[in-house]
C-alpha cells in the first residue's frame, strides 16, 4: 500500500477499533458531495461511439471507482498525466516533483453519457475542486485537481463549466482545478487498478472512497450502474 495512504489508514483503523471514530466519519465524507447544476455548455450529442476524458482529483483509487460505476463508461484506468514517460512510476510520482498527477483515463460512449455529465459527476462527487494540491489526507501536486482535455472542444466545455460554477458560488471557495491540454496519459501499475472494488474493507477506501460511490448512486441515479466496468475485464 502506498506510504502516503498507509499512515492515515492505520490511524483510522485503530480509531475505529477503539470506538473513537464511528459513523461520524462516514457521514462527513458523504456530506462532502455537492448538488450542482449541469454545464450550460456541453459537447454536441455523441457523433462517435467512443471518446476519452482524463481527470485528476486526488487518489486515483476513488476517482476510478466512481467512474467505473457510471453508465456509458466503457473503461476507467488509473494512471499518471502531466509529466514525462520515464517518471510515470508510482514511487517517483510520489515525490511531487514530476509534474504528474494521479489521473484516470475514462473511455466513454458520448451517445450514452456526455462529457459535460462526466464533469458534473467529477465536480460533485468524485473530489473537492476547491482543495489546492491535495485531497483529504493526501498532499502534494500529484493529488491536484486537474482536467486533461483530449480535444479543444473538451477544453472549452471544461473552462465554461468552471466559470459557471464559480459565478454561481456553487462551492464555499473558488475552484482551483487546472486545465492542462496536450498531456500524455500513462497507465499505472497493475496493483492500482480496480483497487476500490478489490479492497472495499481497506480503511482508506471505506472512509474516503466508498462514500463517493454511494453519493453517485444517490445524486446521479440515472447515471449509476451497479456493476463496475473493471480493468481486469477491459484491459488497459
Amino acid at each position: 500500500m502506498p506510504r502516503s495512504r498507509l499512515v492515515p489508514a492505520l490511524a483510522l483503523a485503530a480509531a475505529l477499533a477503539a470506538g473513537i471514530v464511528g459513523l461520524r466519519l462516514s457521514s462527513s465524507s458523504a456530506e462532502s458531495a455537492r448538488v450542482i447544476a449541469p454545464p450550460a455548455v456541453d459537447e454536441p450529442a455523441g457523433q462517435a461511439p467512443t471518446e476519452i476524458a482524463v481527470l485528476a482529483g486526488g487518489c486515483f483509487w476513488g476517482v476510478q471507482g466512481v467512474f467505473q460505476h457510471v453508465e456509458g463508461v466503457t473503461s476507467a484506468v488509473s494512471g499518471y498525466a502531466g509529466g514525462a514517460k520515464d517518471t510515470a512510476v508510482y514511487e517517483t510520482v510520489g515525490n511531487g516533483r514530476t509534474g504528474h498527477a494521479e489521473s484516470v483515463r475514462i473511455t466513454f460512449d458520448p451517445r450514452k453519457v456526455s462529457y459535460g455529465r462526466l464533469l458534473q459527476i467529477y465536480f460533485s462527487v468524485a473530489h473537492d475542486p476547491t482543495e489546492l494540491n491535495r485531497q483529504g489526507p493526501d498532499v502534494g501536486t500529484q493529488y491536484r485537481s486537474t482536467i486533461f482535455p483530449t480535444s479543444e472542444a473538451q477544453a472549452k466545455v471544461a473552462k465554461a463549466y468552471i466559470d459557471q460554477l464559480d459565478q454561481a458560488h456553487a462551492f464555499g471557495a473558488k475552484i482551483v482545478t487546472t486545465i492542462e491540454p496536450d498531456r500524455t496519459f500513462y497507465p499505472a501499475e497493475g496493483y492500482h487498478q480496480d483497487y476500490l472494488t478489490l479492497h472495499p474493507n481497506q480503511p482508506y477506501i471505506a472512509i474516503n472512497d466508498l462514500p463517493k460511490v454511494a453519493n453517485l448512486k444517490r445524486l446521479f441515479a440515472d447515471s449509476y450502474r451497479a456493476d463496475p466496468v473493471l480493468v481486469s475485464k477491459t484491459g488497459l
